[in-house]
């Protein structure tokens, strides 16, 4: 799995974070993807990298402008996170 971050311009409320969370979901292969309006960030778990043209272009088009990308190998936090 790969947790990949983007830092996301514009977004203001929820309905903008389901906005980018549902294009994200149509242009590419995802797992899952969480938006936060407040961090100004989109988090996407998906089985391979993902190619970033085409999540910048998928999130530029609904009117969000799409910044710093980062990814790396997603780790799953166990039971309260200890492990």
């Amino acid at each position: 799995m790969i947790e990949t971050k983007v830092k996301v311009d514009g977004m203001m409320c929820g309905m903008c974070e389901a906005h980018v969370n549902d294009a994200v979901r149509r242009a590419l292969t995802v797992k899952k993807v969480s938006s936060s309006h407040a961090k100004g960030e989109t988090v996407i778990l998906s089985e391979e990298a993902l190619d970033e043209q085409a999540l910048r272009s998928a999130i530029n088009a609904t009117g969000y402008e799409a910044g710093e990308i980062t990814s790396k190998p997603y780790q799953k936090k166990g039971f309260l996170g200890l492990f």
